[in-house]
């Protein structure tokens, strides 16, 4: 097989930025795509990487923590000494104030927000640095700042507490602390959006609308019409002023790239194709599926409930697919399959593999501290205080 430089992709043409960007070259540090290429890795048909893993953990022992999020696979969470959603893992990152290297097994988003929840002598590593979330892509800081201005033209902002969900740049989370607000995961935005109507009138919930909506509606007992979305990409975010002082909740135009694939359809045909099927999806979905499921919840309700449910039930899970098949496969007893006919990984997250794994803790034990992830003290503290508030939120 030939391998293409990137020269070749087309030739006779330099290629752009983005096409070096795609082949893991160049930096651009304004996005959390743009990254290095990490070095020489062990190839992944190497039958010595679980052991290599292995002895390298045991090496390094109590100075790394390995963090692994629950859409991770199989491999890399085997590895792990914490498994979980984001909340959980934010928590558990700021509860381990002895440990030197803080290995995250997720993607950029939350590396960042252990850092900035752990001590300045902790260094939070993420295997590859091309773990990004398109989600938090949808909402840039200059975005956000540009529609608190036409916050404050409309005459709300003064009312409007940010809530942002933790799929967020450091910079979004910053921007949140300033303006008062909180973060919130899947597992706690009800607690996070009654928290900020008891300090304001409104709520910019970003960057997922789905998430935002599927909230304010089900759980908090608002209307459709209490919502509206602002896109960025419109002039005064296409609403009109008389909307946005109308609105309780005021939507950012983003969702994730693997619930919104979800549909309808996908509940409908799931239904004839299991007879007595329990469609159980997560919030990040569209508004019209998890209206049509049995269970909406977090990744951690999700689990909870698998584990719950009696023996020879049937489940179709609308959630990313390296977590429905660690289901299935801790639960024979039960049916358990993918909402969907397609298959729906998180393409970024599934970029950290055993290889990169295993050159991470192999490099900290060669005395190299690879792909620390730092974010600057201005923003830093702003972000810890929304982090902090999220934190401080009642129990679910």
């Amino acid at each position: 097989m030939t391998t293409l430089s990137a020269p070749d992709l087309m030739p006779g043409v330099e290629p752009s930025p983005l096409a070096l960007l795609l082949l893991g070259r160049q930096r651009d540090l304004g996005s959390e795509r743009g990254v290095d290429c990490p070095g020489e890795l062990p190839a992944a048909a190497d039958p010595s990487l679980v052991e290599r893993a292995r002895a390298a953990k045991a090496a390094l022992g109590d100075r790394v923590f390995v963090l692994g999020h629950h859409y991770q696979r199989d491999e890399v969470i085997a590895f792990a000494d914490v498994t979980g959603d984001s909340f959980r893992l934010a928590q558990q990152a700021a509860a381990r104030p002895e440990a030197e290297f803080l290995v995250f097994c997720g993607v950029h988003f939350m590396a960042e927000s252990a850092d900035i929840l752990t001590s300045a002598h902790q260094a939070v590593l993420l295997p590859d640095l091309a773990a990004g979330c398109s989600m938090a892509d949808m909402a840039s800081f200059e975005q956000v700042e540009r529609c608190w201005e036409d916050l404050v033209a409309a005459g709300v902002a003064g009312q409007t507490v940010p809530v942002t969900y933790m799929n967020s740049s450091a910079a979004i989370k910053g921007f949140t602390g300033r303006r008062g607000g909180t973060i919130c995961t899947s597992s706690n935005a009800a607690a996070a959006l009654r928290w900020a109507l008891e300090q304001g009138s409104k709520v910019l919930f970003l960057p997922d609308q789905h998430l935002g909506r599927n909230t304010a509606v089900r759980e908090l007992g608002l209307t459709l019409e209490d919502c509206v979305v602002y896109d960025p990409h419109k002039s005064g975010g296409g609403l009109t002023v008389e909307q946005l002082q109308r609105a309780t909740v005021i939507l950012w135009k983003g969702h994730c790239s693997v619930h919104g694939r979800f549909t309808l359809e996908s509940v409908r045909e799931v239904r004839e194709r299991v007879p007595g099927v329990q469609v159980l999806a997560h919030p990040e979905c569209r508004h019209e599926v998890v209206q049509a499921a049995d269970l909406v919840g977090s990744t951690d309700f999700i689990i909870r409930t698998l584990d719950a449910a009696p023996a020879g039930s049937s489940w179709a899970i609308g959630t990313e697919l390296n977590l429905v098949r660690r289901l299935a496969g801790a639960h024979p007893d039960k049916t358990v399959v993918f909402l969907d006919k397609t298959v729906c990984f998180c393409s970024t997250m599934n970029r950290i593999d055993l290889p990169h794994l295993v050159w991470t803790l192999e490099s900290l034990v060669a005395g190299r501290v690879p792909n620390r992830i730092t974010v600057e003290p201005g923003t830093a503290g702003y972000a810890r205080a929304a982090l902090d508030q999220m934190l401080a939120l009642p129990a679910r």
